[in-house]
């Protein structure tokens, strides 16, 4: 696995980057998060559609730890721009929450209603405002990583890219202080030869360039993890080393999960006897 880009052809897109084609059994996996999450929002204490923007998308969830300046991971659900919910994903707050840290979970307009610019300043947004909340909600606001699977990954990806200062002058450079991007998309001028997807995002060069973080530099320091799922297209797992190697600075773990296909690996997020589980937790902790 290397830099270089294959030549991109319709077949090869769709065949390397169409997820939910190459897993057959994708319903019944939804369904299961959709299960598990419905009963986590049962069984759990948690705070549900706080408004972040006037925007009826612009909401979000957050599980708290009932303890006082704890870090925050906050999950950004993926669903290629253009599917899922916060509401599917409430299960991976409480194996963090068991270990100290509050977890918010994030909505945003999906495609092709929103734009991935869109997406991006939404997600922003929230960031920003949860850093501004934070003592009302009772984490540090001076500890929130973000993480994110899949489109998720891609927008955790920009949030490290982020010149925060420049978004708002209130804001610090560092806001967010660690990223786990899990099976992401960086370079999204693959997508312009998937109509797959395309037909939704509405991607052209130019726009594609601009909202790749594998072609930006991040504006931090911050660490970086990375997973991917063994079982994944060789695209996907080209994606990964792609930021790997961009931004190598920051990259202080990739992380192997074998058995795992697209949608699996992002169950290796909550597993607590997992490694993704393990290397986001050491983020969170600050133990590398």
């Amino acid at each position: 696995m290397n830099d270089a880009s294959p030549k991109y052809t319709v077949e090869l897109c769709d065949r390397e980057y169409n997820a939910r084609a190459a897993i057959p059994d994708h319903p019944q996996i939804f369904a299961r998060w959709s299960e598990q999450a419905a009963a986590t929002r049962r069984l759990r204490a948690c705070l549900l559609d706080l408004g972040y923007g006037d925007r009826g998308a612009e909401r979000l969830d957050f599980f708290s730890t009932r303890e006082d300046d704890v870090p925050l991971l906050v999950f950004i659900h993926g669903g290629f721009w253009r599917s899922l919910d916060k509401s599917d994903f409430s299960w991976i707050a409480p194996p963090f929450v068991q270990q100290g840290v509050a977890v918010a979970l994030t909505n945003y307009g999906l495609a092709p209603k929103t734009r991935i610019e869109d997406m991006v300043r939404q997600n922003l947004h929230a960031l920003a405002w949860l850093y501004r909340n934070a003592q009302r909600l009772g984490f540090d606001r001076n500890r929130i990583f973000v993480a994110g699977h899949s489109a998720g990954g891609h927008l955790a990806a920009m949030m490290m890219a982020a010149l925060w200062p420049q978004f708002d002058a209130d804001l610090p450079r560092n806001l967010v202080k660690g990223a786990l991007a899990v099976s992401g998309i960086f370079d999204l001028e693959p997508l312009l030869h998937a109509p797959f997807v395309n037909v939704d995002l509405k991607l052209d060069a130019a726009r594609a360039r601009r909202l790749s973080p594998a072609l930006m530099p991040p504006a931090t320091d911050a660490p970086l993890v990375l997973g991917v799922g063994g079982l994944e297209s060789g695209e996907f797992r080209r994606q990964t080393q792609l930021l790997a190697t961009r931004w190598k600075n920051n990259l202080v773990r990739s992380v192997p999960a074998p058995g795992s296909n697209h949608l699996t690996v992002c169950d290796e997020i909550a597993d607590p006897a997992g490694a993704l589980f393990d290397a986001a937790l050491a983020l969170v902790k600050g133990e590398g």
